[in-house]
């Protein structure tokens, strides 16, 4: 026909996905809330790297922060307090082609959830565990955390929170077969962006503790190191994270740190003086659990029927 063109194809192309594919609800966080610049962030990454939706899963526990999978278009559950490890894991054990993200803060995992961190750390399957850490319960109204600065009012220490905050980076380091430790703050983009990347294509579990704003019951904590940038350490080092210039400029307190150094990350995680930002560790060769936990996904229902008859065959008396 005139003025059609005669080179058609029925090649079918791949999908490209923007920032929209990525979003689910509106987020309905406090506003300076920290949560929204790693919302924004993961669906950086998430479009950057051109990871199809129906192959993602967001995770969360209990928390304002747990909320995200809401924010998510991707699949999400919303589970039980300090539960979203386990879910993750379980998911990642039977789906491990799914791509899970875990959102979760510092009461959801270091406290009530702090026996399924210190595990999810040795299965080391392939994720990215998000911890927004903001120093108290927010969602809850403002009681003390693990990490509440000594002396910081709650409602349950109207006088002060009177023991030493939680060492998440140290704890962390700890366990056997941890392969990827990373803290970064929320109100520095270009890092926060970097750090979520190098989490999501690190395979295995990437922890990343996220210094994260409360506008609302911790906003003293934040200001006082919003203001005083001489309280962070920058590591860098051509095995860590590329630093925006941005970061270079707010963070004049820098060092060369090996990620592949498990004595020194340590090191530099326990020296109270400096908060750490960047990549402490790395050992992309640690063993991932899904390898293993895995194996017969790909059973018809027939075999998993003869397979279940086997075991109870075993009980038979």
């Amino acid at each position: 026909m005139f003025g059609l063109k005669a080179d058609w194809s029925t090649e079918v192309f791949d999908r490209y996905f923007t920032i929209g594919d990525y979003a689910g609800g509106e987020a309905r966080w406090c506003p300076g809330c920290g949560d929204h610049a790693v919302l924004s962030a993961a669906h950086r990454v998430l479009r950057d790297e051109q990871q199809k939706p129906e192959l993602s899963v967001c995770v969360s526990g209990i928390g304002c922060s747990s909320r995200m999978p809401h924010y998510m278009g991707t699949y999400g559950f919303h589970g039980l307090h300090g539960r979203a490890l386990p879910v993750a894991c379980g998911v990642k054990s039977r789906r491990p082609d799914l791509d899970v993200w875990v959102a979760t803060g510092d009461g959801d995992c270091f406290s009530i959830g702090a026996g399924h961190w210190l595990h999810a750390l040795r299965y080391n399957m392939n994720m990215v565990v998000m911890v927004f850490d903001n120093a108290i319960y927010g969602l809850t109204k403002a009681q003390t955390s693990p990490t509440t600065p000594v002396g910081f009012k709650t409602n349950t220490h109207p006088t002060g929170a009177i023991i030493a905050p939680h060492n998440p980076l140290t704890v962390t380091l700890g366990i056997t077969n941890v392969s990827f430790v990373a803290q970064v703050v929320d109100w520095n983009p270009p890092l926060l962006f970097e750090t979520l990347k190098a989490a999501y294509r690190h395979r295995g579990t990437s922890f990343v503790r996220i210094i994260q704003r409360c506008p609302v019951y911790s906003d003293k904590v934040v200001k006082e190191l919003q203001s005083d940038p001489s309280r962070f350490l920058l590591l860098q080092h051509e095995k860590g994270l590329a630093v925006d210039d941005s970061a270079l400029r707010q963070f004049p307190e820098r060092t060369e740190h090996d990620p592949s150094d498990l004595g020194r990350a340590f090191q530099v995680a326990l020296d109270e003086s400096r908060i750490p930002l960047g990549l402490l560790y790395h050992n992309p060769a640690a063993p991932c659990y899904e390898d293993m936990s895995s194996q017969g996904t790909d059973f018809t229902p027939e075999q998993r029927l003869a397979g279940l008859e086997t075991v109870l065959d075993r009980l038979t008396i």
